[in-house]
């Protein structure tokens, strides 16, 4: 037996040191090392027959055709459903609902399906599935840790669909670590996936994640995971939004919209309407886009506010559901092509609804926005604006304009300003087709508002 050992692993890389550093030398992560144990006893090794070659006009493709999970949210960002013999990585906040969604999701799945709960006690789960109304013959608990006891209580369920509430917390006892340390959950969670692979079950990890956001453990569990969702909002709010950041099987760029109600969460299908719900018309720095999330476009208002700067003090900048790096360019441009003083004024802008704006689609809004709020002047309430702003001012223009002109026109907008090169069929909404930035600021009336 091996002497047992202290060392530094990367939760990035999982490369090890023996000496405690604040950068990682293998893939220079800063504070990315934690205390962990080497060495002990090594777990028997599990050999089994390879897989013989083959054709791959012969590889059986149905295999891999996903079920259903009977949330239609879920579906719409799974591609369709679970895979046989998938693994899908779970993240999200303390308290954001994690839980919830599952129980709901094992509620709705049409066979037998297993809970493992490490976290919580049997009765605290039972009381949750008696209010979301997910207490059915085949849903089978079971509050275990040590992953040879999980593994005997799969054997003894034989369920089709396994969920484990967190990897963090489970433990194999043939590895010389701590629950939740590096080795352990990449050791857990190789062996979960091979009996998923094994057994053709689809099974389905939470894991936590950091306080910036990141999912929390090695870097490998993502990697060895089919599927890595996200599971976002504000605990504090109502709406919940579903990403797939990694999927094997399908896009990674759909969302699925969710409500947080008192009976569980509630998919939401008209997310344009719940986003415009509570928006206010004739308020300056404000302005609609129709964005695109994967296939499904959706209406999100783009707020800003702009504030004085007191004598002697920097300008600040902050943005929420916009990239700072994004905003900053787009300020820049709207200074040098658009001779607006901002240098002197603090920016706040924000996508509401907890929506996060990635697409260049949107820059045209939050310029508008902003300058809108600048000469605290508001835009024309029935008008949706999208374009990617250029360096030189020029507005670009952006994918499947059609159908987001389409989402406005049904959700009641009747004028949209475009880029010049936007295609031309637009039924039910008037376009307005402007080449600059400038242009498209005169296009709403604000061509001569706060410039210098």
């Amino acid at each position: 037996m091996s002497r047992v050992r202290v060392v530094y692993r990367c939760t990035d890389c999982g490369s090890a040191t023996p000496k405690w550093a604040g950068r990682c030398l293998t893939c220079e992560a800063w504070n990315s090392l934690v205390e962990d144990l080497e060495g002990g006893a090594a777990p028997p090794a599990r050999l089994s027959a390879g897989a013989p070659a083959m054709p791959i006009g012969e590889v059986d493709a149905h295999c891999s055709q996903p079920q259903p999970t009977g949330i239609p949210e879920i579906d719409r960002v799974l591609g369709g459903g679970l895979v046989a013999g998938s693994v899908t990585l779970l993240g999200g906040e303390p308290g954001i609902g994690k839980s919830t969604i599952l129980l709901q999701l094992l509620a709705q799945w049409p066979t037998r399906t297993l809970y493992v709960s490490a976290e919580e006690s049997a009765q605290q789960v039972r009381l949750r599935a008696e209010r979301l109304g997910a207490v059915r013959p085949d849903l089978w608990l079971v509050p275990e840790t040590s992953l040879p006891h999980i593994l005997a209580a799969i054997d003894q369920v034989q369920p089709t669909l396994v969920v484990i509430d967190s990897i963090q917390s489970i433990a194999d006892p043939d590895v010389a670590s701590a629950p939740g340390s590096v080795v352990q959950v990449r050791g857990c969670a190789h062996r979960l996936v091979s009996e998923a692979k094994r057994r053709g079950v689809p099974v389905v990890l939470v894991g936590h994640v950091t306080k910036e956001g990141g999912l929390a453990g090695p870097r490998v569990l993502e990697h060895v995971v089919d599927t890595v969702l996200s599971f976002e909002g504000d605990r504090h709010h109502a709406l919940r939004l579903l990403r797939a950041v990694k999927h094997r099987f399908g896009p990674t760029n759909e969302l699925g919209v969710f409500e947080m109600t008192g009976d569980g969460l509630l998919g939401v299908p008209d997310a344009s309407r719940l986003f415009l719900t509570d928006r206010r018309t004739g308020v300056p720095g404000s302005a609609v886009v129709p964005t695109l999330e994967g296939q499904r476009p959706l209406l999100v208002e783009v707020q800003a506010l702009t504030n004085p700067v007191p004598p002697g003090a920097p300008p600040r900048r902050s943005a929420q559901g916009i990239d700072g790096g994004r905003l900053a360019l787009l300020l820049a441009v709207l200074e040098r092509r658009a001779r607006l003083s901002l240098g002197n004024h603090e920016v706040f802008a924000s996508a509401v609804g907890g929506v996060r704006l990635t697409e260049p689609g949107a820059d045209l809004a939050v310029c508008l926005a902003v300058v809108s709020a600048l000469a605290d002047h508001p835009l024309p309430a029935d008008v949706v604006v999208f374009g990617e702003v250029g360096l030189a001012g020029e507005l670009r223009q952006a994918a499947h304009a059609p159908r987001r002109l389409a989402e406005a026109a049904r959700m009641g907008f009747t004028r949209a300003i475009v880029p010049t090169n936007s295609p031309p069929d637009a039924h039910g909404i008037s376009l307005t087709r402007v080449s600059t930035l400038t242009e498209a600021l005169a296009a709403v009336g604000l061509a001569a508002r706060g410039a210098r």
